[in-house]
């Protein structure tokens, strides 16, 4: 005879009470864990391209150096004007004037006042801050067009050598190992004398034939790996011409390598057109650059030295921050990242 104490097999299932002695109700015999079962709603899903732009904009570096280039940019672009747009200074870099003290600087920091020459005067009497942003101008132009113009140079032809292999990985090859051997200085001078005729855009696209090398290479190893990947061997079979499957499928995922060089090829960009100019092959008068700035005022290194730092200062700024826009967006791209935190 059953014990009418002795619980029925079936209520070994059941729950306790809830709130019983500031017990939690927990089933009897069987070990659930509804935190584990029961999604987070705060854990968001990112795609790939969200990842890259938090891992950038998380990168202090890079973050704080977009910041003071787009500030160099826009006062450079703004203050003297640009084109037919006008702008907020009221100097011209290419009317001269008298000199007022020595063409000294009167940049005050304590207590700040720009005063009616911040930067200087020149020899001329010109406005030396008018000056220093046109140069700046040019500079960046000069440094963009490179940047852009190479990396499109560079892409094709890795992309192209890469993919069909062969005869025509072997001339393009051969094509940019003849360019790498040529020292570029010395190339980028040569041309740029021709190209001087045509202007700063013609002295750009001088640079940009001539400095895109890297580029291929780095492109070219990456196609190698992805033309063997199992989405080109479906769009093979398919019948997909050769030009879609390499600007449709594979360029884009090697935008990451393309991305991160052209921000460094902007950057050797700015130091090659410095050079070039500071030798007398880059930019000509009338116009200037920066670099054209510290070759011209060079010897008034030890009597008016703000003459060859301002241009100077402005060149390392432009060049440290392109650099460090570069790092950051290859740790941005770098899939060996830590996406724990994404």
């Amino acid at each position: 005879m059953t014990d009418p104490n002795t619980p029925a097999p079936h209520e070994n299932l059941q729950t306790s009470s809830p709130g019983v002695g500031g017990v939690e109700p927990v089933v009897s015999g069987i070990d659930l864990d509804v935190e584990k079962a029961v999604p987070d709603a705060s854990q968001k899903s990112y795609s790939q391209g969200q990842l890259v732009l938090r891992r950038f904009l998380r990168h202090k570096g890079a973050m704080t150096s977009l910041v003071v280039l787009l500030i160099i940019v826009v006062v450079a672009y703004t203050s003297i004007g640009f084109g037919p747009f006008p702008g907020w200074w009221d100097k011209d870099f290419s009317k001269a004037a008298n000199v007022v003290n020595g063409g000294r600087p009167t940049l005050q920091l304590w207590p700040f006042s720009l005063g009616e020459h911040p930067l200087g005067q020149d020899d001329t009497g010109k406005d030396y801050f008018a000056l220093a942003m046109r140069g700046t101008q040019i500079s960046l132009m000069i440094a963009f067009v490179v940047g852009i113009g190479s990396t499109l140079i560079g892409t094709v032809i890795g992309g192209v050598a890469g993919y069909f292999r062969g005869w025509v990985e072997s001339l393009l090859m051969r094509l940019t190992d003849l360019v790498i051997v040529i020292p570029l200085l010395v190339l980028a001078a040569v041309l740029g004398k021709i190209a001087s005729k045509w202007g700063v855009i013609g002295l750009a696209v001088v640079l940009a034939i001539v400095t895109w090398t890297g580029l291929a290479r780095l492109v070219r190893g990456e196609v190698l790996s992805l033309r063997e990947r199992e989405f080109v061997a479906s769009a093979t079979a398919i019948g997909t011409s050769p030009t879609r499957i390499i600007f449709k499928h594979i360029l884009p995922n090697t935008i990451g390598v393309i991305i991160v060089s052209a921000t460094l090829a902007i950057a050797s960009a700015i130091l090659l057109e410095t050079s070039l100019s500071f030798l007398g092959y880059g930019v000509q008068a009338p116009d200037v650059s920066l670099g054209k700035l510290i070759s011209d005022y060079q010897g008034a290194f030890s009597t008016r030295p703000w003459l060859f730092w301002w241009p100077g200062m402005l060149i390392l700024v432009i060049a440290l921050t392109v650099n460090f826009i570069g790092d950051g967006l290859r740790d941005a791209f770098d899939p060996r990242q830590n996406r724990s935190k994404d």
